[in-house]
């Protein structure tokens, strides 16, 4: 594993935190799970695979990769109605199935979420509630800061937990939209996959334990890994706004251990790629590593210079990414049918 890079930056805080080992990086555990973590989990995810998705999808908006991306909406819990894009081969069968998790801000267009790193793979891309245009909902903030704080006083209200909901919802209306990637038509396993960056890196390390319809997935510089070090961190993410109310609130961090990646995925058996980087201002470092460092099950792990900055070699680096995520997915998902 390379040694962390100096890159020249503006920001008043070190986006490696001191972290010049990177085998030091490796030895971040993750925090202990609350108690009723399991059955908390559990429990809102009978609540949402009881939900009726009632996906519609709309006609194709865009062909390109040798898909067609059509507008899609779908039910999630609560009844709220969100909306995105599902992109299906224009020729051949559908033999896999991906839900990506977008993220903070959203996503206004599929854009570099396509293709997918299978073809003939059908490609749910949702926006989660109250990110972007197709996941507005009234009453739930659209910036990033206030997003997630929004309902932060129980664990119960959390609008991260019905964010991790919509992701659920999602693989229901993929499945309910794709009935070849129904479980009566995969009789040799689950051929789902999940790809996350960011935001959608955490919720996907928060809902991956809990749902057996996945075969496998990546979580790209995941956030919301070890609450109680990320506290610590300054950043220029979201994590800014929730330490910043921890100041004035402290008794968050109740709460908040029943949304931390890392506990999550000391419970996350399927096969994972992990791409965290050694620099990163808005996502510290440590709590990206915890993430990995915590899971249950298989995992890879590929280390890049940097996250949320623009860097010399960035492009090679991500496709790099790009090759071993077609690799591994490749080899995980056909494996499970």
């Amino acid at each position: 594993m390379a040694s962390p890079v100096a890159l020249a930056h503006d920001f008043p805080f070190d986006p490696a935190y001191g972290y010049d080992a990177p085998d030091a990086l490796l030895g971040i555990p993750a925090p202990p799970a609350p108690d009723g973590f399991d059955a908390f989990w559990r429990g809102r995810y009978a609540r949402a695979r009881a939900v009726d998705p009632r996906p519609v999808l709309g006609p194709v908006e865009e062909e390109r990769d040798g898909l067609r991306i059509h507008g899609v909406t779908y039910t999630s819990v609560g009844g709220v109605r969100l909306g995105g894009w599902l992109a299906l081969p224009a020729e051949g069968p559908v033999r896999y199935g991906f839900v990506v998790g977008h993220g903070y801000g959203g996503r206004q267009e599929p854009g570099r979420d396509l293709p997918p790193p299978l073809p003939g793979a059908a490609v749910l891309l949702p926006c989660v509630r109250g990110m972007g245009e197709r996941g507005r909902v009234d009453g739930i903030p659209d910036v990033a800061d206030a997003h997630v704080l929004h309902g932060i006083e129980s664990r119960a209200s959390y609008v991260i937990g019905d964010c991790v909901a919509d992701l659920w919802c999602a693989a229901s209306a993929l499945t309910a939209l794709v009935p070849e990637l129904e479980p009566a038509g995969r009789p040799g396993g689950p051929r789902l996959g999940y790809l996350g960056e960011s935001f959608g890196g955490g919720l996907g390390a928060l809902a991956l334990p809990w749902d057996d319809r996945f075969g496998a997935a990546q979580l790209t510089v995941p956030t919301f890994g070890n609450h109680p070090l990320r506290l610590t961190l300054p950043c220029a993410g979201s994590g800014e706004a929730v330490r910043a109310h921890h100041r004035e609130h402290p008794g968050v961090t109740e709460v908040l251990g029943y949304f931390d990646a890392a506990t999550a995925a000391t419970r996350l058996t399927l096969p994972t790629l992990i791409a965290a980087a050694l620099f990163d201002p808005s996502v510290p470092p440590p709590g990206q590593f915890a993430v990995h460092n915590a899971l249950a099950g298989e995992r890879e792990l590929q280390v890049l210079t940097a996250g949320h900055f623009a860097y010399r070699g960035m492009a090679a680096e991500a496709a790099e990414l790009e090759a071993n995520r077609t690799r591994f997915f490749a080899e995980r998902l056909t494996a499970a049918r």
